[in-house]
């Protein structure tokens, strides 16, 4: 534990920057900045999330918490230009309950969590090498994005062929809803993946289990479908598994040819790899990775962007007008505005592990508050990714039109990009 300090001392401390730039990991660990520190950061005294002393109306003198404050510096002191009420738009993963269970663990983000997001819910889940998410379905269709590992994924197609891939490292996958299969973590450290459904209502609670349905079910009924004995089927478990330990696979041509049976192997791919697919954009700014129906077929309810924003840059003020938007913070710091109706606005923060969210049409951007890539998902409940830019609007509007309403004049118009930038500067 560091050493106490009195909360003048505390608020008087930091600087907005200074609360940017540290994760909460090391704020835990440092507990609070040393002296020199603390000098260092007064010297950047217009910029801090703690108000000055002498700030009366800004002041907070009664109890607060410094590491959560500082990962929310645009919710403790917001910036001039938010208004009015907007519906809070962050969770972060790191709040959510954590299933834990031998062979590894889940937790999710649903609409219970966050209210505002109605049509996507996340699942974080982590497998050990040899562990298993047992086989099952949803009544929602899974997308899925590898963030740590390797994993063999199963699955049966509607023509009851089967589909078996390895999977690593930024690679996808989509199951329908209804299209049983399996998750298993390979050698050697098992998997990390974010799973998205198309429902936010969705819980992991609430899958279709194969134990679940066999402990549910008559062992003389599952006798005479399966043509063997009831003393065969003694040891069955009596409740659901859901993650568990087992032995890491053999290699993937094996489970490929046992599983073909007389029908073969399915011709739907229901993997994807990113890293065999083209950047869609890039600008010095960054770049994107879009992925829908147009290039990964299977995946017809959930389109997705893969969105990298160098220190410094900007993913450009645009809205999407055909669904909302549900993100994943994967790395870095950054800060997101969101223009409701009405004149309102609020700006908050997020980290590797938040999931944001921005109902369908609304304006916003999504800065990059720290000193490396911000990296997060746009996820929408769609078969094709659509948005639309400010300046793109603005370009291709008539210019006088344009001055009038801004107060501009056209030389600061011509300069304004002409098309679609995504990530700023071009």
């Amino acid at each position: 534990m560091g050493i106490l300090m009195s909360d003048d001392t505390k608020k008087d401390s930091f600087s907005r920057r200074g609360f940017l730039e540290m994760g909460s990991a090391a704020l835990a660990a440092a507990g609070m900045l040393s002296a020199t520190d603390a000098a260092a950061q007064d010297q950047k005294a217009d910029q801090k999330p703690y108000p000055n002393r002498n700030d009366r109306s800004a002041s907070a003198p009664g109890p607060g918490n410094p590491a959560l404050d500082a990962q929310n510096p645009d919710s403790f002191l917001p910036p001039p230009t938010d208004a009015g009420g907007v519906q809070t738009f962050k969770y972060p993963f790191g709040l959510a309950h954590k299933r834990m269970q031998e062979g590894g663990w889940s937790r999710e983000v649903t609409v219970r969590e966050l209210a505002v997001s109605r049509s996507i819910a996340g699942v974080d889940m982590r497998l050990t090498a040899g562990g298993i998410r047992e086989l099952h379905w949803h009544t929602a269709a899974e997308w899925a994005l590898m963030l740590y590992g390797n994993a063999r994924i199963t699955g049966l197609d509607a023509e009851g062929k089967s589909f078996v891939s390895d999977v690593t490292e930024g690679d996808l996958w989509y199951f329908p809803t209804g299209i049983p299969h399996s998750i298993q973590g390979l050698n050697p450290d098992g998997c990390e993946f974010l799973l998205v459904f198309d429902d936010g209502n969705f819980s992991e609670y609430e899958t279709v289990l194969l134990t679940d349905w066999m402990a549910h079910t008559p062992h003389d009924v599952l006798s005479k479908n399966f043509g063997v004995s009831e003393q065969a089927l003694a040891a069955l478990p009596r409740r659901e598994k859901f993650i568990f330990q087992a032995a890491v696979p053999g290699p993937l041509a094996d489970d490929q040819k046992r599983s073909a049976g007389s029908l073969g192997l399915s011709q739907q791919d229901f993997a994807f790899r990113t890293t065999q697919e083209a950047i869609s954009k890039r600008t010095k700014g960054g770049e994107v990775r879009i992925v829908d129906s147009s290039k990964f077929k299977v995946s017809a309810t959930i389109a997705a962007a893969i969105v990298t924003v160098h220190p410094g840059g900007i993913r450009e003020l645009h809205w999407h007008p055909n669904a909302d938007e549900w993100q994943y913070y994967i790395s870095g710091a950054g800060k997101m505005t969101v223009f409701a109706t009405g004149g309102r606005a609020r700006t908050m923060d997020f980290q590797a592990g938040d999931v944001g969210y921005v109902l369908k049409t609304l304006p916003h951007y999504v800065q990059n508050t720290g000193d490396t890539d911000l990296k997060f998902l746009e996820m929408f409940k769609s078969s094709f990714y659509q948005d639309l830019a400010l300046s793109e609007w603005l370009t291709h509007t008539p210019p006088e039109l344009v001055m009038a309403h801004l107060g501009i004049d056209r030389s600061t118009l011509d300069a304004i990009p002409k098309d679609e930038i995504v990530v700023m500067p071009k």
